[in-house]
Protein backbone atom coordinates (compact mmCIF):
# COMPACT_ATOMS: atom_id res chain seq x y z
CA UNK A 1 0.00 0.00 0.00
CA UNK A 2 2.82 1.91 0.60
CA UNK A 3 3.93 4.66 -2.22
CA UNK A 4 7.08 7.22 -2.21
CA UNK A 5 6.31 7.73 1.97
CA UNK A 6 10.32 8.78 1.54
CA UNK A 7 10.37 11.09 -1.22
CA UNK A 8 6.78 12.85 0.64
CA UNK A 9 8.49 13.86 3.47
CA UNK A 10 11.75 15.38 2.54
CA UNK A 11 10.49 16.61 -0.95
CA UNK A 12 10.51 20.95 -0.61
CA UNK A 13 6.92 21.87 -0.14
CA UNK A 14 6.08 24.82 -2.31
CA UNK A 15 7.43 25.99 -5.55
CA UNK A 16 10.58 27.15 -5.93
CA UNK A 17 9.28 29.93 -8.06
CA UNK A 18 7.84 31.84 -4.68
CA UNK A 19 8.63 32.63 -1.28
CA UNK A 20 7.35 30.73 1.64
CA UNK A 21 5.45 33.80 2.44
CA UNK A 22 3.88 34.08 -1.13
CA UNK A 23 2.99 30.54 -0.62
CA UNK A 24 1.18 30.27 2.27
CA UNK A 25 -0.95 33.41 1.49
CA UNK A 26 -2.10 31.83 -1.77
CA UNK A 27 -3.04 28.92 0.11
CA UNK A 28 -4.55 30.95 3.02
CA UNK A 29 -6.61 33.05 0.51
CA UNK A 30 -7.83 29.68 -1.28
CA UNK A 31 -8.65 28.16 2.19
CA UNK A 32 -10.72 30.97 3.52
CA UNK A 33 -12.42 31.40 0.07
CA UNK A 34 -13.12 27.61 0.28
CA UNK A 35 -14.28 27.67 4.04
CA UNK A 36 -17.18 31.03 4.14
CA UNK A 37 -18.22 29.35 0.46
CA UNK A 38 -18.60 25.34 1.81
CA UNK A 39 -19.37 26.81 5.22
CA UNK A 40 -22.62 28.99 4.10
CA UNK A 41 -23.53 25.78 1.82
CA UNK A 42 -23.72 23.39 4.58
CA UNK A 43 -25.66 25.02 6.54
CA UNK A 44 -28.99 25.50 4.68
CA UNK A 45 -30.57 22.57 6.42
CA UNK A 46 -31.25 24.93 9.23
CA UNK A 47 -32.97 27.13 7.34
CA UNK A 48 -35.09 24.52 6.30
CA UNK A 49 -38.10 24.35 8.85
CA UNK A 50 -37.95 27.96 9.66
CA UNK A 51 -38.54 29.04 6.11
CA UNK A 52 -41.39 25.96 5.23
CA UNK A 53 -43.41 27.44 8.33
CA UNK A 54 -42.90 30.90 7.56
CA UNK A 55 -43.56 31.48 3.87
CA UNK A 56 -45.77 28.24 3.95
CA UNK A 57 -43.80 25.97 1.21
CA UNK A 58 -43.62 22.02 1.43
CA UNK A 59 -40.85 20.24 2.65
CA UNK A 60 -40.08 18.96 -0.43
CA UNK A 61 -40.34 22.43 -2.42
CA UNK A 62 -37.26 23.52 -0.19
CA UNK A 63 -35.28 20.44 -0.46
CA UNK A 64 -35.67 20.49 -4.36
CA UNK A 65 -34.04 24.13 -4.14
CA UNK A 66 -30.95 22.39 -2.15
CA UNK A 67 -31.11 19.75 -4.71
CA UNK A 68 -31.36 22.43 -8.00
CA UNK A 69 -28.51 24.05 -5.90
CA UNK A 70 -26.02 20.93 -6.22
CA UNK A 71 -27.06 20.06 -9.62
CA UNK A 72 -26.47 23.57 -11.00
CA UNK A 73 -23.16 23.38 -9.29
CA UNK A 74 -22.38 19.89 -10.82
CA UNK A 75 -23.53 21.28 -14.44
CA UNK A 76 -21.77 24.11 -14.32
CA UNK A 77 -18.32 23.07 -12.70
CA UNK A 78 -16.76 21.36 -15.98
CA UNK A 79 -16.99 25.24 -17.69
CA UNK A 80 -16.01 27.01 -14.29
CA UNK A 81 -13.00 24.89 -14.51
CA UNK A 82 -12.49 25.24 -18.15
CA UNK A 83 -12.60 28.79 -18.08
CA UNK A 84 -10.14 28.65 -14.71
CA UNK A 85 -7.44 26.24 -16.96
CA UNK A 86 -7.72 28.98 -19.60
CA UNK A 87 -8.00 32.06 -17.68
CA UNK A 88 -7.20 31.87 -14.13
CA UNK A 89 -8.94 31.61 -11.15
CA UNK A 90 -9.55 35.79 -9.99
CA UNK A 91 -12.07 36.68 -12.19
CA UNK A 92 -14.40 33.42 -11.92
CA UNK A 93 -14.33 33.67 -8.64
CA UNK A 94 -15.19 37.00 -8.20
CA UNK A 95 -17.91 36.59 -10.50
CA UNK A 96 -18.66 33.60 -8.00
CA UNK A 97 -18.90 35.70 -4.97
CA UNK A 98 -21.08 38.05 -6.73
CA UNK A 99 -23.62 35.54 -7.87
CA UNK A 100 -23.29 34.28 -3.83
CA UNK A 101 -24.16 37.26 -2.60
CA UNK A 102 -27.00 38.03 -5.53
CA UNK A 103 -28.48 34.38 -4.69
CA UNK A 104 -28.45 34.95 -0.69
CA UNK A 105 -30.07 38.62 -1.26
CA UNK A 106 -33.15 36.86 -3.25
CA UNK A 107 -33.28 34.06 -1.25
CA UNK A 108 -33.49 36.03 2.14
CA UNK A 109 -36.53 38.24 0.15
CA UNK A 110 -38.27 35.19 -1.03
CA UNK A 111 -42.22 34.93 -0.25
CA UNK A 112 -42.78 31.73 -2.67
CA UNK A 113 -41.12 28.76 -3.70
CA UNK A 114 -39.56 30.27 -7.29
CA UNK A 115 -37.51 33.21 -5.73
CA UNK A 116 -36.05 30.00 -3.17
CA UNK A 117 -35.57 27.66 -6.36
CA UNK A 118 -33.96 31.00 -7.96
CA UNK A 119 -31.82 32.38 -5.38
CA UNK A 120 -30.58 29.59 -3.14
CA UNK A 121 -31.15 26.87 -6.16
CA UNK A 122 -29.97 28.44 -9.72
CA UNK A 123 -27.83 31.48 -8.09
CA UNK A 124 -25.83 29.69 -5.73
CA UNK A 125 -25.53 26.75 -7.30
CA UNK A 126 -23.34 28.72 -10.51
CA UNK A 127 -21.59 30.90 -7.32
CA UNK A 128 -20.57 26.78 -5.70
CA UNK A 129 -19.16 26.11 -9.15
CA UNK A 130 -16.76 29.28 -8.93
CA UNK A 131 -15.60 29.31 -5.41
CA UNK A 132 -15.01 25.93 -3.98
CA UNK A 133 -13.07 22.91 -4.91
CA UNK A 134 -11.87 23.07 -8.35
CA UNK A 135 -10.56 26.79 -7.63
CA UNK A 136 -8.71 26.26 -4.55
CA UNK A 137 -7.18 22.40 -6.17
CA UNK A 138 -5.73 24.61 -9.00
CA UNK A 139 -4.15 26.71 -6.71
CA UNK A 140 -3.03 24.14 -4.58
CA UNK A 141 -1.72 22.27 -7.24
CA UNK A 142 0.48 25.26 -8.52
CA UNK A 143 1.42 26.76 -5.14
CA UNK A 144 3.33 23.35 -3.91
CA UNK A 145 5.63 20.78 -5.65
CA UNK A 146 3.98 17.72 -7.11
CA UNK A 147 5.41 15.17 -4.15
CA UNK A 148 3.22 17.28 -1.38
CA UNK A 149 -0.08 18.12 -3.68
CA UNK A 150 -1.90 15.58 -2.05
CA UNK A 151 -0.90 17.32 1.36
CA UNK A 152 -1.79 20.56 0.35
CA UNK A 153 -5.09 19.34 -0.71
CA UNK A 154 -5.63 18.08 2.30
CA UNK A 155 -4.17 21.30 3.77
CA UNK A 156 -6.58 23.59 2.03
CA UNK A 157 -9.66 21.36 2.70
CA UNK A 158 -9.04 21.56 6.12
CA UNK A 159 -8.38 24.89 6.34
CA UNK A 160 -12.15 25.25 4.30
CA UNK A 161 -13.57 23.04 6.74
CA UNK A 162 -13.23 25.37 9.51
CA UNK A 163 -16.06 27.56 8.11
CA UNK A 164 -18.60 24.92 8.81
CA UNK A 165 -17.48 25.20 12.56
CA UNK A 166 -18.11 28.72 12.62
CA UNK A 167 -21.04 29.26 10.38
CA UNK A 168 -23.49 26.56 11.55
CA UNK A 169 -23.98 27.83 15.19
CA UNK A 170 -23.63 31.19 14.28
CA UNK A 171 -26.56 30.70 11.88
CA UNK A 172 -28.61 29.30 14.15
CA UNK A 173 -27.83 31.98 17.22
CA UNK A 174 -29.03 34.65 14.76
CA UNK A 175 -32.36 32.50 12.92
CA UNK A 176 -33.01 31.94 16.73
CA UNK A 177 -32.88 35.42 18.38
CA UNK A 178 -34.09 37.33 14.83
CA UNK A 179 -35.31 35.30 12.54
CA UNK A 180 -34.27 33.35 9.20
CA UNK A 181 -34.17 36.59 6.96
CA UNK A 182 -31.41 37.76 9.47
CA UNK A 183 -29.58 34.84 9.00
CA UNK A 184 -29.58 35.58 5.33
CA UNK A 185 -28.54 38.64 6.26
CA UNK A 186 -25.60 37.31 8.20
CA UNK A 187 -24.45 35.40 5.65
CA UNK A 188 -24.08 37.77 3.17
CA UNK A 189 -21.72 39.70 5.33
CA UNK A 190 -19.88 36.07 5.59
CA UNK A 191 -19.55 36.53 1.84
CA UNK A 192 -18.24 39.72 1.55
CA UNK A 193 -15.01 38.15 3.55
CA UNK A 194 -14.85 36.06 0.52
CA UNK A 195 -13.22 39.34 -1.74
CA UNK A 196 -9.96 39.50 -0.25
CA UNK A 197 -9.76 35.98 -0.40
CA UNK A 198 -10.00 35.26 -3.74
CA UNK A 199 -7.24 38.75 -4.49
CA UNK A 200 -4.81 36.65 -2.29
CA UNK A 201 -5.53 33.18 -3.69
CA UNK A 202 -5.62 34.49 -7.54
CA UNK A 203 -2.29 35.50 -7.03
CA UNK A 204 -1.09 31.97 -8.11
CA UNK A 205 -2.65 32.83 -11.75
CA UNK A 206 1.19 34.46 -12.88
CA UNK A 207 3.24 31.22 -11.50
CA UNK A 208 0.25 29.44 -13.35
CA UNK A 209 0.58 31.26 -16.50
CA UNK A 210 4.81 30.47 -16.17
CA UNK A 211 3.98 26.63 -15.66
CA UNK A 212 1.75 26.51 -18.31
CA UNK A 213 4.38 28.53 -21.02
CA UNK A 214 6.49 25.32 -20.13
CA UNK A 215 4.35 22.83 -19.49
CA UNK A 216 2.33 20.31 -22.09
CA UNK A 217 1.20 21.47 -25.50
CA UNK A 218 -1.97 18.78 -24.82
CA UNK A 219 -5.74 20.42 -25.66
CA UNK A 220 -8.71 20.73 -24.31
CA UNK A 221 -10.05 18.18 -26.67
CA UNK A 222 -7.69 15.49 -26.42
CA UNK A 223 -7.73 15.94 -22.27
CA UNK A 224 -11.39 15.08 -22.65
CA UNK A 225 -10.93 12.24 -24.95
CA UNK A 226 -7.85 11.00 -22.48
CA UNK A 227 -10.29 11.42 -19.64
CA UNK A 228 -13.02 9.44 -20.98
CA UNK A 229 -11.39 6.38 -22.19
CA UNK A 230 -9.71 5.87 -18.76
CA UNK A 231 -11.78 3.40 -16.92
CA UNK A 232 -10.34 4.16 -13.24
CA UNK A 233 -11.83 8.06 -13.98
CA UNK A 234 -14.66 6.36 -14.79
CA UNK A 235 -14.92 4.65 -12.15
CA UNK A 236 -13.86 7.41 -9.40
CA UNK A 237 -16.61 9.59 -11.02
CA UNK A 238 -19.22 6.99 -10.81
CA UNK A 239 -17.81 6.53 -7.11
CA UNK A 240 -18.23 10.20 -5.88
CA UNK A 241 -22.06 10.42 -7.05
CA UNK A 242 -22.27 8.74 -3.75
CA UNK A 243 -20.55 10.83 -1.73
CA UNK A 244 -22.59 14.15 -2.67
CA UNK A 245 -25.57 11.45 -1.79
CA UNK A 246 -24.55 11.02 1.30
CA UNK A 247 -23.08 14.25 2.63
CA UNK A 248 -26.07 16.62 0.94
CA UNK A 249 -28.59 14.00 2.86
CA UNK A 250 -26.92 14.48 5.80
CA UNK A 251 -26.69 18.16 5.64
CA UNK A 252 -29.98 19.13 4.11
CA UNK A 253 -32.19 16.92 6.62
CA UNK A 254 -30.39 15.65 9.76
CA UNK A 255 -31.70 19.23 11.64
CA UNK A 256 -34.90 18.12 10.57
CA UNK A 257 -34.81 14.62 11.73
CA UNK A 258 -33.47 15.62 14.88
CA UNK A 259 -36.24 17.80 15.44
CA UNK A 260 -38.59 14.78 14.77
CA UNK A 261 -36.87 12.71 17.53
CA UNK A 262 -37.28 15.26 19.78
CA UNK A 263 -33.98 16.73 19.96
CA UNK A 264 -33.59 20.69 20.50
CA UNK A 265 -33.23 22.90 17.08
CA UNK A 266 -29.68 23.83 18.63
CA UNK A 267 -28.30 20.37 17.88
CA UNK A 268 -28.96 19.87 14.66
CA UNK A 269 -26.28 23.04 14.15
CA UNK A 270 -23.97 21.81 16.83
CA UNK A 271 -23.41 18.80 14.70
CA UNK A 272 -22.69 20.68 11.95
CA UNK A 273 -20.06 22.35 13.61
CA UNK A 274 -18.72 19.47 14.70
CA UNK A 275 -19.08 17.22 11.21
CA UNK A 276 -16.75 21.24 10.15
CA UNK A 277 -14.08 20.46 13.23
CA UNK A 278 -13.10 17.27 12.27
CA UNK A 279 -13.12 17.24 9.30
CA UNK A 280 -10.36 19.34 9.95
CA UNK A 281 -8.19 16.66 10.83
CA UNK A 282 -10.08 14.25 8.76
CA UNK A 283 -8.83 16.45 5.49
CA UNK A 284 -5.18 16.91 7.08
CA UNK A 285 -4.76 13.20 7.83
CA UNK A 286 -6.12 11.79 4.58
CA UNK A 287 -3.80 14.12 2.54
CA UNK A 288 -1.06 13.60 4.26
CA UNK A 289 -1.63 9.92 4.37
CA UNK A 290 -2.40 10.06 0.10
CA UNK A 291 1.42 11.31 -0.22
CA UNK A 292 2.50 8.08 1.41
CA UNK A 293 -0.31 5.70 0.31
CA UNK A 294 -2.14 4.26 -2.50
CA UNK A 295 -5.10 6.77 -2.89
CA UNK A 296 -7.49 4.49 -4.51
CA UNK A 297 -7.29 2.21 -1.29
CA UNK A 298 -7.70 5.40 1.31
CA UNK A 299 -10.72 6.72 -0.61
CA UNK A 300 -12.51 3.16 -0.84
CA UNK A 301 -11.75 2.50 3.27
CA UNK A 302 -13.46 6.02 3.22
CA UNK A 303 -16.43 5.15 1.58
CA UNK A 304 -16.94 2.11 3.45
CA UNK A 305 -15.67 3.39 6.78
CA UNK A 306 -18.88 6.24 6.02
CA UNK A 307 -21.63 3.16 5.29
CA UNK A 308 -20.63 1.60 8.27
CA UNK A 309 -20.87 4.47 10.86
CA UNK A 310 -24.34 5.69 9.04
CA UNK A 311 -25.75 2.26 9.65
CA UNK A 312 -25.05 2.18 13.35
CA UNK A 313 -26.09 5.75 14.28
CA UNK A 314 -29.74 5.16 12.60
CA UNK A 315 -29.98 1.96 13.93
CA UNK A 316 -29.16 2.96 17.93
CA UNK A 317 -31.56 5.55 19.93
CA UNK A 318 -31.14 9.24 18.91
CA UNK A 319 -29.67 11.41 22.10
CA UNK A 320 -27.30 15.01 21.99
CA UNK A 321 -24.16 11.98 22.71
CA UNK A 322 -24.89 9.56 20.09
CA UNK A 323 -25.47 12.62 17.68
CA UNK A 324 -22.07 14.32 18.63
CA UNK A 325 -20.22 11.05 18.26
CA UNK A 326 -21.61 10.25 14.93
CA UNK A 327 -20.79 13.33 13.77
CA UNK A 328 -17.57 13.64 14.72
CA UNK A 329 -16.73 10.12 12.85
CA UNK A 330 -18.41 11.56 10.00
CA UNK A 331 -16.81 14.70 10.37
CA UNK A 332 -13.20 12.65 9.76
CA UNK A 333 -14.83 11.71 6.48
CA UNK A 334 -16.74 14.57 5.08
CA UNK A 335 -14.13 16.61 2.82
CA UNK A 336 -11.55 13.42 3.28
CA UNK A 337 -12.15 12.89 -0.25
CA UNK A 338 -11.24 15.70 -1.95
CA UNK A 339 -7.65 15.73 -1.47
CA UNK A 340 -7.70 11.85 -2.74
CA UNK A 341 -9.85 12.30 -5.91
CA UNK A 342 -7.79 15.78 -6.76
CA UNK A 343 -4.43 14.02 -6.57
CA UNK A 344 -5.67 10.87 -8.53
CA UNK A 345 -6.65 13.34 -11.32
CA UNK A 346 -3.72 14.47 -10.76
CA UNK A 347 -1.54 11.27 -10.74
CA UNK A 348 -3.25 9.91 -13.85
CA UNK A 349 -3.50 13.25 -16.22
CA UNK A 350 -1.13 15.93 -14.63
CA UNK A 351 -1.81 19.82 -13.64
CA UNK A 352 -2.68 21.48 -16.94
CA UNK A 353 -6.31 20.65 -17.31
CA UNK A 354 -7.48 19.73 -13.26
CA UNK A 355 -10.17 21.82 -12.61
CA UNK A 356 -11.93 20.59 -16.03
CA UNK A 357 -11.24 17.24 -14.98
CA UNK A 358 -12.22 18.00 -11.42
CA UNK A 359 -15.42 19.39 -12.91
CA UNK A 360 -16.04 16.56 -14.78
CA UNK A 361 -16.07 14.06 -11.65
CA UNK A 362 -17.74 16.34 -9.32
CA UNK A 363 -20.59 17.09 -11.99
CA UNK A 364 -21.50 12.63 -10.70
CA UNK A 365 -21.06 13.95 -7.09
CA UNK A 366 -23.47 16.80 -8.16
CA UNK A 367 -25.78 14.09 -9.23
CA UNK A 368 -25.58 12.81 -6.50
CA UNK A 369 -26.00 15.52 -4.24
CA UNK A 370 -29.09 16.78 -5.96
CA UNK A 371 -30.65 12.82 -5.40
CA UNK A 372 -29.87 13.39 -1.82
CA UNK A 373 -31.41 16.57 -0.82
CA UNK A 374 -34.52 16.00 -3.12
CA UNK A 375 -34.80 12.55 -2.61
CA UNK A 376 -34.82 13.03 0.83
CA UNK A 377 -37.62 14.82 0.98
CA UNK A 378 -39.44 13.27 -1.69
CA UNK A 379 -39.11 9.91 0.93
CA UNK A 380 -40.27 12.20 3.63
CA UNK A 381 -43.29 13.56 2.47
CA UNK A 382 -44.08 10.04 0.81
CA UNK A 383 -43.53 8.02 3.68
CA UNK A 384 -43.44 10.34 7.00
CA UNK A 385 -40.13 9.02 7.54
CA UNK A 386 -36.33 8.95 6.60
CA UNK A 387 -35.82 4.85 6.83
CA UNK A 388 -35.36 3.90 3.42
CA UNK A 389 -33.69 6.92 2.68
CA UNK A 390 -31.01 6.09 4.95
CA UNK A 391 -31.27 2.26 4.01
CA UNK A 392 -30.23 3.25 0.37
CA UNK A 393 -27.68 5.57 1.39
CA UNK A 394 -25.58 2.67 3.32
CA UNK A 395 -26.45 0.40 0.45
CA UNK A 396 -24.93 2.55 -2.24
CA UNK A 397 -22.29 3.75 0.28
CA UNK A 398 -20.88 0.11 0.20
CA UNK A 399 -20.90 -0.63 -3.37
CA UNK A 400 -19.09 2.69 -4.23
CA UNK A 401 -16.19 1.81 -1.45
CA UNK A 402 -15.70 -1.66 -3.23
CA UNK A 403 -15.89 -0.47 -6.57
CA UNK A 404 -13.31 2.34 -5.94
CA UNK A 405 -10.75 -0.46 -4.11
CA UNK A 406 -10.64 -1.68 -7.80
CA UNK A 407 -10.52 0.87 -9.90
CA UNK A 408 -7.67 1.06 -12.41
CA UNK A 409 -5.22 3.97 -11.12
CA UNK A 410 -2.48 3.66 -13.66
CA UNK A 411 -1.43 6.82 -15.40
CA UNK A 412 -2.07 7.73 -18.82
CA UNK A 413 0.84 6.61 -21.05
CA UNK A 414 1.68 10.55 -21.96
CA UNK A 415 1.97 11.08 -17.64
CA UNK A 416 4.19 7.94 -18.14
CA UNK A 417 6.21 9.42 -20.40
CA UNK A 418 6.91 12.93 -19.06
CA UNK A 419 8.74 11.17 -15.93
CA UNK A 420 11.62 10.82 -17.84
CA UNK A 421 11.40 14.36 -17.87
CA UNK A 422 11.95 17.48 -15.04
CA UNK A 423 8.20 17.37 -13.16
CA UNK A 424 5.66 19.68 -13.66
Amino acid sequence: MAANAGNANSAPFHSPLISRTEAFLMLGGAALMLSVAMGVRQSFGLFQTPVVKDIGIATADFALAIAIQNLVWGLAGPFAGALIDKYGTRWVSLGGVCLLVLGLSIMGMANGSLMIMIGCGVLIGLSQACTTVGVAGKIAAQVVTPSRRSLAFGIVSAAGSIGTFFTAPFGQIVIGEWGWRMGIVAFIGLALIMLPAVWFGSKVDKLAAGNAARGSTQSMSDALGEAMSHKGYIVMSLAYFVCGLQLTFLTAHLPSYLALCGQDPMLGAQALAVIGLFNVFGSWLFGWLGDLYRKRTLLGLVYLTRAVVVTVYFITPVTPASTLIFAAAMGMLWLSVIPLVNGLVLDIFGVKFLSTLMGIAFLSHQVGSFLGAWGGGFVFDMLGSYDRAVQFTVLIGFLAGFAQLLMDDKPTERMTAAKMVPAE
